[in-house]
């Protein structure tokens, strides 16, 4: 993220708190699992304009996620009570996002991922499958044309079903596409706060809701969100910069839905502490991210990460 600062994006630190809320409809027992991905598009490890210049900046985002524990409501549930058992995920992405002018700009941003999978087969022998793909393609405009300030902001587009989803291994609801055509609709909103205005603080959200269905699969529709505060840093000489963040996340998801989909497990509420610690010199930023569930809710049965992590390295060009 991007501090509101008078200097170009290599000045922009961020410490943010980051609040995030998730919802897991419901779920039985079932293949189920709650992947989440959808956190990594809000908080920290996200750029968000800064005050000045129109700079292209260029990213990679390192999203890692071990859904291992199984959950049932508000609790763990033993692992019988679930036929699969682990789904551990790599997402590599890489992005860019350009400014044409102070008002109007582009995301574009496609991963990587690489999935293994272990699960029970039609008879309790526990199986495993590891694959690597492309995943869907996203695509975002910005408007950030509400204050000279660039401090409030729109994006909205599209989510591209360039993602595999037909691998034999994986359920619909794991499988690392969709096969779906998505909206993407969210906002920001940062701000300056404090003694000489040295604290900062941010608020965005994200809303990933498909349009239309896949052979017998429509995913839920997803609602991310992240608040967060942050001081200054810690100037270590250089032009080096280091800013520790404070942050909470949060994601709501609706109940998948088709005939390949299991309605009655899938769906979440999460909310989730992810303090993170920025690093900036020039034009170069590195956020770093460990984020773990404050309280979390699902219907039915389903796997759920204990903690997970994120890096992204990004370079103002």
């Amino acid at each position: 993220m991007r501090a509101i600062k008078s200097s170009r994006r290599t000045g922009a630190v961020l410490c943010t708190v980051a609040f995030t809320m998730a919802v897991l409809l419901p779920m039985s027992k079932a293949n189920a699992c709650a992947c989440g991905c959808g956190i990594f598009s809000v908080g920290a490890n996200n750029l968000l304009p800064s005050t000045l210049g129109n700079a292209t900046d260029l990213y990679l985002r390192f999203d890692y996620l071990d859904q291992s524990k199984d959950w049932h409501g508000d609790s763990s549930e033993p692992a019988a009570a679930n036929p699969d058992k682990n789904v551990r995920t790599l997402f590599q992405t890489v992005g860019l996002q350009t400014f044409f002018n102070r008002n109007w700009g582009m995301r574009v941003e496609l991963a990587y991922w690489q999935r293994h999978f272990a699960t029970l087969d039609d008879t309790s022998q526990q199986v495993a499958f590891n694959h690597g793909a492309l995943g869907d393609l996203r695509l975002l405009g910005v408007y950030t044309g509400f204050s000279p300030d660039r401090s409030t902001g729109l994006m909205f587009g599209a989510k591209l079903a360039t993602g595999d989803w037909t691998y034999p291994g994986f359920d619909r609801d794991t499988a690392i596409g969709t096969g779906t055509t998505d909206v993407l609709l969210g906002g920001y909103r940062q701000w300056k706060f404090g003694a000489n205005m040295g604290w900062g603080g941010f608020v965005q959200t994200m809303a990933d809701l498909p349009t239309d269905s896949r052979e017998g699969y429509r995913p839920g529709d997803e609602l991310d969100a992240a608040a967060g505060v942050y001081p200054s840093g810690w100037d270590l000489g250089g032009g080096v910069r280091l800013t520790p963040i404070l942050q909470v996340q949060a994601s709501l998801r609706q109940s998948d839905s088709g005939r390949e989909a299991d309605p009655a497990n899938s769906g979440y509420q999460r909310v989730l502490a992810a303090p993170s610690l920025e690093f900036a010199w020039s034009r170069l930023r590195i956020d770093a991210t460990v984020a773990a569930p404050i309280w979390q809710h699902t219907h039915g049965y389903q796997l759920v990460a204990p903690w997970q992590a994120s890096l992204m390295a990004s370079w103002a060009l």
